[in-house]
C-alpha cells in the first residue's frame, strides 16, 4: 500500500473507530488517478458481508439528484425557476412560492410533510402529500432566510415528474443514473443493503432502524448507493465538462448556476452556504466542497468534491457512507479526505509551454490600462483576453473577455469581475487601441481623473 492511501485509510479507521459506526464504505475517485475504495466494519446483512458493493441509504443526498431533475427541465423549457409553482401545479395552498425559493431552502415551507411521519414511520404518497399542502405552514417569509425543507424538495420531485408525465423514480433512473452509469444506485432497499442501526450513546449496544419508505417525499431522501457511486456523482458536481463531456445529464453551464451560493445557512457564522440544492462550505484560499449530507433511520451520508484552489486535482469526489445515525464523523471525514488530498498527493502541475499570439486586431489592447484611479493588466492567455486589477491576490481568477460574433470592437465579460458587462473598444486613425469602455467605466493609458485630467498635472492643471 502506497504511503498516500495509508493515509487515507488510517482516517477512515480512525473515523469508524471513534463514530463507533457498525458498516463504514469510503471512495474517493478523482481524473488522474484510480479510484479508491475502502471498508470496515460489518454490514449486519449475513448474506451479503461488507464490501464495495454494500449498499447505504443516502438520505438527503438524494435531493442533488432532485435538484439536477429540475435544472434539466428548465433547461429543455419545462419550466422557469422564477414562476411560481401554481403555474404548473394545481395545489391547494404555498402554490406562490417560486422553484428557485424551493431549490436554495428559501421558501418558508416547514420541514417535512403534514403529520409526525417520523412518530408512525407512514409518510403520505405523492397525491396525499400534495393536497394536504394547506395543513402545512410556511414557517417563515418566502425569502427571509434558510429554513431546510424536506416538504419543499417533496414537491419538487413531484412537479418534474408530473411535467413529464411519470414518476420521479423513473426520471432518476433514465436520465441520471443510467447517462452517468450510476448503477449501484436505486430508489427502493436493494439484497446488498447494509442494516443501519441506533448506537447506544451509554453502552456499545446497537439496535437495528426501521426501513422507511418516504412515499411523496422520496424525491427529498429515499436513495440507496455505494460509496463508489457517490463519490463519482459527487466529481460530476464539481467537474462535469470531465465527468459528463457530452452533458447528457447536464450542461456544465447548469451545475455551475447550481453552485453558486444563493444564501449562508447560518447568519452570523458564514462557513457554509446554499445553491441551487447544493451544499457549499468554503475550504479557503478560493477553493469550495459542493455537495450534500444525508440522514436516515441508521444511517448517515456525506458526499462532497472539491472545485478551486491551486493544488486540488480534477474531478476531485469523496463520499462517506456509514451504518450509524449518530456518528458525526461520518461528515467529517469526508472533508478531512478531500483535505488530505489535496496535501499530500495534489495535482500534478502541468508545464507551460508557448502558445500563439493574440490576435492582430487585439494586440495594442494588451499591457496597462487605468480606470478609477487604479491600474489593470489587459493580457492573452488561454486563446482569449484576460484582465486583473493591480495588486489583486495571485489566485483570484482574472476577468476573461469573448468577442461579439457581431460586433468586432465589443467583448463580452465571461467570467471574473463583472461578469456579463461590455468591454467596448476605440480605435485611432491607424485602428489601435486607444481608450475602452468596461462596464461604461473609461480605460485609458495613462491614470486620468474623471474629467479628463491627468494626476500629475496637479489640480491646476498646468
Amino acid at each position: 500500500m502506497s504511503a498516500v492511501l495509508a493515509r487515507y485509510e488510517r482516517a477512515a479507521r480512525r473515523a469508524q473507530a471513534h463514530g463507533r459506526v457498525p458498516a463504514l464504505s469510503v471512495a474517493l475517485v478523482r481524473a488522474d488517478r484510480e479510484p479508491w475504495v475502502f471498508t470496515i466494519g460489518d454490514s449486519g446483512n449475513p448474506a451479503f458481508p461488507l464490501d464495495g458493493n454494500t449498499r447505504f441509504r443516502i438520505g438527503s443526498v438524494t435531493k442533488t439528484f432532485t435538484a439536477v431533475l429540475v435544472m434539466q427541465a428548465r433547461d429543455d423549457g419545462l419550466l422557469d425557476l422564477d414562476r411560481p409553482l401554481s403555474a404548473y401545479l394545481d395545489l391547494p395552498a404555498h402554490g406562490d412560492a417560486t422553484i428557485r425559493r424551493l431549490l436554495s431552502h428559501t421558501a418558508g415551507f416547514q420541514r417535512e410533510p403534514h403529520g409526525d411521519v417520523w412518530d408512525t414511520l407512514v409518510s403520505p404518497d405523492a397525491q396525499r402529500m400534495l393536497a394536504e399542502l394547506d395543513r402545512a405552514e410556511r414557517v417563515l417569509p418566502e425569502g427571509r432566510r434558510f429554513h431546510y425543507s424536506n416538504l419543499a424538495f417533496g414537491v419538487l420531485g413531484q412537479l418534474v415528474a408530473r411535467l413529464r408525465d411519470t414518476t420521479w423514480d423513473r426520471l432518476v433512473a433514465d436520465r441520471i443514473l443510467e447517462p452517468l452509469g450510476l448503477t449501484a444506485t436505486t430508489t427502493g432497499t436493494p439484497p446488498e443493503a447494509a442494516v443501519g442501526y441506533l448506537v447506544d450513546e451509554y453502552s456499545d449496544a446497537v439496535r437495528p432502524e426501521p426501513d422507511l419508505d418516504l412515499g411523496g417525499a422520496g424525491p427529498a431522501a429515499q436513495l440507496w448507493s455505494t460509496a463508489a457511486d457517490m463519490a463519482r456523482w459527487a466529481a460530476f458536481l464539481v467537474s462535469p465538462e470531465l465527468v459528463d463531456p457530452d452533458g447528457k445529464v447536464l450542461a456544465a453551464a447548469t451545475v455551475e448556476e447550481m453552485r453558486w451560493p444563493l444564501t449562508t445557512r447560518d447568519e452570523t457564522s458564514w462557513l457554509s452556504g446554499f445553491g441551487l440544492g447544493l451544499m457549499l462550505h468554503p475550504q479557503g484560499r478560493r477553493a469550495i466542497d459542493i455537495g450534500h449530507n444525508g440522514a436516515m433511520p441508521g444511517f448517515l451520508a456525506g458526499v462532497h468534491g472539491r472545485r478551486g484552489g491551486e493544488d486540488t486535482p480534477d474531478a476531485l469526489g469523496c463520499a462517506v457512507l456509514g451504518s450509524s445515525g449518530t456518528a458525526d464523523e461520518i461528515n467529517e471525514l469526508v472533508h478531512e479526505l478531500l483535505r488530505l488530498t489535496v496535501e499530500i498527493d495534489p495535482a500534478d502541475i502541468k508545464p507551460w509551454s508557448p502558445a500563439p499570439p493574440a490576435p492582430r486586431e487585439l494586440r495594442s489592447a494588451l499591457g496597462v490600462w487605468w480606470s478609477e484611479g487604479s491600474q489593470f493588466t489587459f493580457s492573452w492567455h488561454g486563446g482569449a483576453l484576460q484582465s486583473r486589477v493591480a495588486g489583486a491576490p495571485a489566485d483570484l481568477p482574472p476577468s476573461v473577455f469573448q468577442p461579439l460574433p457581431d460586433r468586432p470592437d465589443v467583448l463580452r465579460t465571461v467570467s471574473g469581475r463583472e461578469a456579463g458587462e461590455l468591454l467596448r473598444l476605440t480605435r485611432d486613425a491607424s485602428g489601435a487601441i486607444v481608450r475602452m469602455h468596461w462596464a461604461t467605466y473609461r480605460f485609458t493609458r495613462g491614470q486620468e481623473a474623471f474629467d479628463g485630467g491627468f494626476a500629475s498635472d496637479g489640480a491646476s492643471g498646468g
